[in-house]
């Protein structure tokens, strides 16, 4: 099952990652981490840091520099009003796809 995963999360990480900055402002290895310790253990942290840079260019985020005790300054991304209104469509298409496959689910194989 791990590359079906994989896959599917491919199109929902980045509504993944707009829910956990709608919570509060993050730094990229403080997402990873936060998605590694519930259960996506495979998600590189290259992949996180090129979605931020994705989301960043699209307007979705707001981000500032912070100083850090090792090294360069982090780039700590928080959720901005066209952030969330995109994260609002996330959850509304998310259920919408959520509810029909559970129905097809319950339904069964035809015969």
């Amino acid at each position: 099952m791990g590359k079906l995963v994989t896959e599917m999360l491919k199109g929902t990480l980045e509504g993944i990652v707009l829910a956990i900055l709608g919570r509060r402002p993050a730094y990229g290895y403080e997402i990873t981490a936060w998605l590694r310790d519930r259960g996506f253990s495979d998600i590189a942290e290259g992949t996180v840091y090129a979605l931020l840079v994705r989301i960043e260019q699209r307007g979705l985020v707001d981000v500032r520099k912070v100083p850090s005790e090792k090294g360069p300054p982090r780039k700590v991304y928080s959720l901005n009003a066209q952030g969330r209104e995109y994260l609002e469509e996330f959850w509304q298409t998310w259920s919408f796809l959520a509810e029909r496959l559970e129905q097809l689910r319950k339904e069964g194989p035809q015969t």
